[in-house]
């Protein structure tokens, strides 16, 4: 589990990775420091622009606050004037008819008095009065008696949707009524609608109590789509001057701002779209403060690997891959100097192209050194073959001369062991790598030629043969072959017709039935009486060559065979057998998931 963390944490030792995080920390602090002035500077230019829209609904306002002010002015001033003819209807009248008429702003004008019926109004046609004692308007008067100004649907006078203006009328601490001046909406209206005409702006104003007085472009009664939704009109009032955003009774996303028109009166609410105040581009500037420093982050180290890369990784990858070719062989010339390279890799590329020469130079030598000495030890074994084959020669010639059958048998098993060292120095100077010899062949060679004189001499004898490719050092080589060759000596002399019939047989066979062991078996089939007869020089010859290869001997003597085994333990001469892969391990190898 730790070591497959290990692996996938590898990436963290790259010269790239740390560089990077290296530069992440160093400039860690201007980033931050470039994130707070953005952001800084973004909540400046929010609140710039939220200021912008209350101005801009302030202004819009302006006309409307400006007539409604001074309706308020004029009902107070009214006022006296009302209170001294409020006994002489006919003269309070006239007083207000006057008033409209020279004024040319309002639609009506009257004085209601506690009781609910108004005689007291402009209206030429309000001779014999106007009851209003059930008008809503009236009751909420009654109901918090103050300055106020709300808006009716259908004016009880004039018939028209107006905004009516109301100043309580006192005399000492008695509440007599209030004095009412009309506005039309549309009038009311006309302020601010050229001046308020943005694509997507809306403005309406309502009263203290959250009812609506006057609508941009709209009738007050279908000025509900621009409402905030689940908001009370009330509810606002507590936000004072205020931007905020929210979603419309129209299911749209808008910007609403809320200034005082006529403060504890009048208010004013500005409904925008996004796009025309600018909320998209806020919601930009806040990315882009967090936007930028990450860009620079990403920028700084793109170039900051760019430079690493091109000053350094580069020539390291063409130095690690030169590196590697000579390191698993390629000996044709020396790696080429990087030119283009930092000074320091520049030096590191000149050592190990002096270094490369150098050991090219040696290995040269040091080839051409064992070459010579592989010539003059093949021809020493060379030699050595020719005399022993000439000894052979010469103790053959000698067996001819005697008639001692008992002298040739001696004579003959001398000239078999001469012949047979003659085939291992015939053996190592044709291989190819003199501190190896193929133990298989060799064998294979030594009982071809036994066996061929032993059918030679008119015997019908059966030789198999299991031998399984051995490769062993000289020294092992030698006293294995001798052995081999005393035992298949024996064998061949001792096989014989078994009781069943069966012709005579010998078996031999060189295996290794696990690595670093060898097993050398030679078993022969037994005739009648052939245990009795041997000198026993072969036995110690097998003993002594035994001891050599520091092995354990094994015999076996059953009624119709005889068995000799022998495992010995192999020490491996320095070059594989033919089809195996040499493994060639590289100093790098030693890094966990280094491809080569």
């Amino acid at each position: 589990m730790l070591r497959r963390i290990t692996d996938r944490l590898e990436f963290t030792r790259r010269l790239g990775f740390r560089l990077g995080a290296l530069l992440s920390v160093a400039i860690l602090p201007i980033g931050l420091i470039s994130l707070v002035q953005n952001l800084h500077l973004s909540q400046e230019a929010e609140r710039s622009a939220e200021i912008a829209l209350l101005g801009r609904t302030a202004s819009a306002a302006s006309g409307e606050r400006a007539l409604l002010q001074s309706a308020l002015g004029s009902a107070d001033a009214l006022g006296p004037a009302v209170l001294e003819t409020m006994d002489r209807p006919e003269q309070c009248a006239e007083l207000l008819r006057n008033f409209v008429q020279r004024s040319g702003t309002y639609s009506h004008a009257g004085f209601v008095p506690v009781n609910g019926f108004m005689q007291c109004s402009s209206d030429p046609d309000a001779l014999e009065g106007f009851d209003l004692a059930n008008n809503n308007v009236y009751k909420e008067f009654l109901a918090s008696p103050s300055t106020w100004v709300t808006s009716v649907r259908r004016g009880a006078v004039t018939g028209k949707a107006v905004v009516v203006v109301m100043q309580p009328l006192y005399r000492d601490r008695e509440l007599l009524g209030y004095v009412s001046l009309s506005l039309t909406q549309e009038l009311l209206r006309s302020t601010h609608s050229m001046n308020f005409g943005t694509e997507g702006a809306r403005i309406m104003t309502f009263n203290s109590r959250g009812t609506v007085l006057n609508g941009d472009d709209i009738a007050a009664e279908d000025t509900n789509d621009l409402l905030p939704r689940d908001q009370d009109l009330v509810s606002l009032l507590d936000k004072g001057e205020a931007t905020f955003r929210a979603t419309s009774n129209g299911n749209e996303t808008r910007v609403f701002t809320v200034v005082p028109v006529i403060p504890g009166l009048v208010y004013a609410l500005g409904s925008w779209s996004p796009q025309t105040a600018g909320v998209g581009v806020f919601q930009l500037s806040r990315f882009g403060a967090v936007l930028l420093p990450a860009a620079l982050w990403i920028v700084s180290l793109a170039v900051a690997y760019f430079a690493v890369f091109r000053l350094v990784l580069r020539h390291i990858t063409v130095l690690r891959g030169q590196m590697r070719r000579f390191a698993i062989g390629n000996r044709e010339s020396a790696p080429p100097v990087l030119q283009d390279a930092p000074t320091e890799i520049a030096d590191v590329s000149q050592t190990f192209h002096n270094m490369a020469r150098i050991l090219i130079r040696d290995e040269e030598a040091m080839e051409k050194a064992v070459a010579e000495k592989t010539v003059l030890l093949k021809e020493v074994h060379h030699r050595v073959k020719n005399n022993l084959q000439l000894i052979a020669s010469i103790i053959n010639m000698q067996s001819r001369l005697i008639d001692d059958p008992d002298a040739k048998r001696v004579l003959r098993s001398v000239q078999d062991r001469v012949a047979a060292l003659a085939t291992i120095y015939r053996n190592l100077y044709q291989a190819e790598q003199l501190d190896a010899v193929n133990a298989d062949s060799l064998i294979t060679d030594i009982i071809s030629q036994l066996a061929n004189v032993s059918q030679d001499s008119g015997r019908n004898l059966k030789v198999t043969a299991d031998i399984q490719p051995l490769t062993m050092l000289p020294d092992q080589a030698v006293p294995l072959t001798l052995l081999a060759t005393e035992a298949f000596t024996n064998a061949l002399k001792y096989a014989g017709r078994g009781p069943d019939g069966e012709g005579a047989w010998v078996k031999v066979s060189l295996t290794s039935p696990k690595p670093g062991i060898g097993v050398l078996e030679i078993a022969n089939s037994l005739g009648d009486g052939a245990a009795e007869r041997g000198t026993g020089l072969g036995s110690q010859l097998i003993e002594a060559f035994s001891m050599q290869l520091e092995g354990n001997v094994e015999t076996q003597h059953l009624e119709d065979r005889y068995s000799l085994s022998m495992s010995f333990k192999l020490a491996q001469g320095s070059h594989p057998h033919a089809g195996e892969t040499r493994k060639v391990v590289l100093t790098s190898a030693a890094r966990a998931g280094s491809r080569h």
